[in-house]
């Protein structure tokens, strides 16, 4: 099968170069986003797929079946991208299975402890890894050691923290490992993006995030998470709120001494999230602390109070809950609360996913979101966690933005078609 003729779109000498090359035991496309790595990696993946008489199961690994529905699968589905090639590629989001040029292939959240089970029964003929650094470290190991012999791994990766345990074990041990080969891509890379949209992405990224995403290097965290901040930039007014096309969701984050606050998301018009509204209880500002049945009246009478200047018939659709918060979970329960879910809590991805909506200006913030507006600038990463070769914050001043955190990333399946229209037509 002709590399060439597989893709619609032009290829870059790196691109077709990485694919003809790519014949190692393992093969890792790194560097910047929108640098073209996926689209190369991914024929590369077609042209195995299409060839590979190695005995065993094909897998698609991502962080979750769902970011690898948008990540793999969209793109591998896009005429546009590869032609009349997509039309031989099944995938139902949320599927554990998908069809590729007539051949079964798993799709396993990494996240997800039925996909390991799934993982320690398979003998994998080959495996496409999206994101390598989002995976936890004991299932990429595990993967390794699922590869028969001849089974080829293609996968993908920003830069993280350079104490990472991808770099770490790997990518600094290059010359010990024969087996291994990567390329690094940065914007430059990608012959089809336009001057303009490499200005908006060098926009979009500040500080850990310009140094990572946009020059593709290995870069420790440190000082501020939300660098990008700017109350000027991101905070309406309340009374100029704009108009919601969607509700999507509430997110909790519970505390007894420490603070309990719920945020309200929204989706407006002109395809932006909006945090719109925020409840909020301080025990230690307030010097009481409520039982979780107070504390369950008080939010869901706050959840029936109006939330936008104007009269609208819309109603949060979900209640994302911190996941630790057992009793109160069951106490909402009780109390009849409708549409909980427990709050998605990857922290790393969830700030990640902040940063960049914040960046790019599809993130915006009512000033009746207090708590969130004064928490924002002073969120620092955690500099013992750095040294350890991870990306946490100082858990210090956070409620609001982790409960900002658990609707935004709970609810992406949901908003993010239409904050990535917004990204194409801009």
């Amino acid at each position: 099968m002709n590399t060439t003729a597989l893709a619609s779109m032009p290829l870059s000498p790196k691109q077709l170069l990485s694919c003809q090359e790519s014949t190692a035991r393992i093969n890792v496309w790194e560097g910047s986003v929108r640098s073209g790595k996926t689209i190369a990696s991914l024929l590369r993946w077609l042209l195995y797929v299409a060839t590979s008489t190695v005995r065993g199961e094909l897998v698609v690994v991502s962080r979750t079946r769902d970011s690898a529905a948008r990540n793999v699968f969209a793109p591998l589905m896009d005429p546009d991208l590869f032609g009349p090639i997509a039309h031989q590629v099944q995938y139902t989001a949320g599927a554990p299975t998908a069809t590729i040029l007539g051949r079964t292939v798993w799709v396993l959240g990494s996240s997800d402890v039925r996909s390991e089970n799934v993982l320690r029964g398979l003998t994998c003929a080959g495996a496409y890894v999206d994101e390598v650094t989002l995976l936890r470290e004991d299932f990429f190991t595990q993967l390794l050691n699922r590869l028969w012999e001849g089974a080829r791994l293609f996968g993908t990766t920003n830069p993280d923290n350079p104490a990472h345990w991808l770099k770490r074990r790997f990518l600094d041990r290059l010359h010990e490992l024969p087996d291994w080969r990567t390329w690094k891509f940065v914007l430059d890379d990608n012959p089809v993006l336009s001057e303009e949209r490499k200005a908006a992405i060098r926009r979009e990224n500040t500080g850990l995030f310009y140094r990572r995403n946009v020059l593709g290097e290995w870069v420790a965290a440190e000082g501020a998470i939300f660098d990008m901040w700017d109350p000027a930039r991101h905070v309406i007014g309340w009374a100029d709120l704009p108009e919601l096309v969607d509700l999507i969701a509430v997110g909790v984050d519970y505390g007894t001494t420490n603070a309990t606050a719920a945020l309200l998301l929204g989706l407006d018009v002109d395809r932006r999230l909006v945090l719109v509204d925020e409840w909020r209880y301080d025990a230690a500002t307030a010097q009481q602390r409520l039982t979780d049945a107070q504390l369950s009246a008080g939010l869901r009478s706050w959840l029936d109070r109006p939330h936008t200047p104007y009269p609208t018939a819309l109603r949060p659709r979900w209640v994302a809950l911190d996941p630790a918060a057992a009793s109160f979970r069951v106490q909402l329960q009780t109390d009849g609360l409708q549409g909980l879910v427990s709050a998605e809590n990857d922290v790393t991805y969830g700030i990640r996913t902040m940063a960049s909506l914040l960046g790019s200006e599809r993130l915006m913030v009512s000033d009746r979101c207090a708590g969130f507006v004064t928490e924002a600038p002073g969120y620092s990463w955690d500099p013992k966690a750095t040294e350890a070769g991870e990306d946490k914050p100082i858990k210090t001043a956070d409620h609001s933005l982790d409960a900002g955190r658990y609707a935004i990333t709970t609810t992406e399946r949901l908003w993010r078609p239409a904050i990535d229209l917004r990204a194409v037509a801009a």
